[in-house]
Parts: C-alpha cells; sequence; structure tokens
C-alpha cells in the first residue's frame, strides 16, 4: 500500500538522513533522521542498518503514527522509530526529529550529565541547559525498550510543548542525543548545534568550572532568534 505524504517530505527525510556523516554525526549507520505528516497521520524514516551512502529514497520507510505499523517501505524501519513516534504524539510542535551518536553528546549521556549553558552560542539555540534523562529501569528495558527511550524524554519534560519548543533536545542516559525541529531539516540542524555545544562545553569545563554568563546576556541572545522580538536573520524572499 502507497500513502501519500506532504510534497517533499520524502526528500527533505533523505536530505537530513544523507547529511549525517557528512557533517560528521555519525560513525557507521548510526543515526537517523524521520519527519512527520500529522495530515496525513504518518512520519517517514531511515530504514535500520542501510548505509549512508546507499540511501535512496525508495528506501525511506512510511510508519502510521497511532500504532507504529509500517504503510509504506519494503525494508524494516530503524530500529529507533518507536522513541521518534512517541515524541510525535507527546509534543505536537514537533515537525522532526534526527537521533545521533555524536562524540561529544555522546559523553554528555554516558556521563549522565546535561550540557550546560556556558555562553551564547549554547544560548542562541537552546533556552536552558540541555537535560539528561534518568536511567530506564529494568523493566523499560525488558519491554517496548525504544517506545520508553521516548517515554523517559517526555516524562522528563513533563510533557510540556512549550519546553520542547525552547530546549529542542535532551540526552538519554547512557545512549546519547535525541533533537527535534519543526522539520526534519530543523531536527537535524539542532543535532548539528547540540554537538557543537556539547564540544565547546568540555572545552570551557576542562580549562574552568566557570559559572555562565549572566542572565540578561543570554536572554539576550535566545530572544533575538526566537519569539515575537526575534530580529536575526532576513526573510526568505517570496518566489518570482
Amino acid at each position: 500500500m502507497t500513502v501519500r505524504v506532504r510534497d517533499g517530505l520524502r526528500q527533505e527525510v533523505l536530505h537530513a538522513n544523507l547529511a549525517i556523516p557528512q557533517v560528521g554525526l555519525a560513525t557507521l549507520t548510526w543515526g537517523n533522521v524521520s519527519g512527520v505528516d500529522r495530515e496525513a497521520g504518518v512520519f517517514v524514516i531511515k530504514p535500520s542498518g542501510v548505509p549512508y551512502e546507499e540511501l535512496a529514497l525508495d528506501h525511506l520507510v512510511t510508519v502510521r503514527l497511532s500504532d507504529g505499523e509500517v504503510v509504506d517501505g519494503d525494508l524494516r524501519p530503524s530500529t529507533d522509530t518507536e522513541t521518534h513516534r512517541c515524541l510525535y504524539l507527546a509534543f505536537p510542535s514537533i515537525g522532526g526529529v534526527t537521533h545521533t551518536h555524536s562524540t561529544h553528546a555522546v559523553a554528555f549521556a554516558q556521563a549522565r550529565r546535561e550540557i550546560p549553558v556556558l555562553g551564547t552560542t549554547h544560548a542562541d539555540t537552546f533556552n536552558g541547559p540541555i537535560p539528561c534523562t534518568p536511567d530506564l529501569t529494568a523493566e523499560q528495558c525488558a519491554k517496548d525498550y525504544e517506545y520508553n527511550t521516548g517515554r523517559v524524554i517526555v516524562d522528563m519534560l513533563q510533557e510540556d510543548d512549550q519546553q520542547a519548543v525552547e530546549v529542542p533536545a535532551a540526552m538519554v542516559a547512557g545512549h546519547g542525543p535525541f533533537t527535534w525541529g519543526a522539520t526534519a531539516r530543523k531536527s537535524l540542524e539542532h543535532a548539528i548545534i547540540c554537538e557543537a555545544v556539547a564540544d565547546i562545553a568540555l572545552h570551557t569545563l576542562a580549562l574552568s568550572p566557570t559559572a555562565p554568563p549572566p542572565p540578561h546576556l543570554l536572554d539576550r541572545h535566545y530572544t533575538r532568534k526566537h519569539g515575537p522580538d526575534a530580529y536575526y536573520g532576513n526573510p526568505t524572499p517570496a518566489p518570482a
């Protein structure tokens, strides 16, 4: 059965997945991006274990949002599919999800530490620390592990969609980062920034266990890019 998704979604998901190794966020096949079509009630995601250099549009898998059933595609979807689905169901603002095992973000996840706000580079995108979940319990690992991986993120954020908007990333303890955004492309961008600020934070903490800059400086950097008074960048020109 073929399910029609909104124009451009499959191409966007493909390009975002292909970008993961290009920007240095993945070793082998360690990463995946999905994008959701809420009107159609489905999301599109990378297949499990397919090398990026072989990945093509026809390999992508379409999954029903309500129950996780594959509705289009010949391959098995990513093993992280249920985590993506859990996040989509919990947070209506999310249009795309990215998961990687990028080195510096994973270091924070394995240390079970949040990525602290140590400067304006972090505050430009994340309005607060990037949190780290508690460890999954033995019961959560034994049954519905991937869905429960999403569930610990959802529970940590108290199912608060505004929190998910303001800090579109989380570390899963002992595992790695999940990031999200309004589109698949935006979720990948947040993964790139998450890895960059994790790298910067590790260098900063190695030099000095410094306190962050004053809140008014961090607030200025966040609000100049986000919210009703944002003024960073330029509007996209209308098509000719």
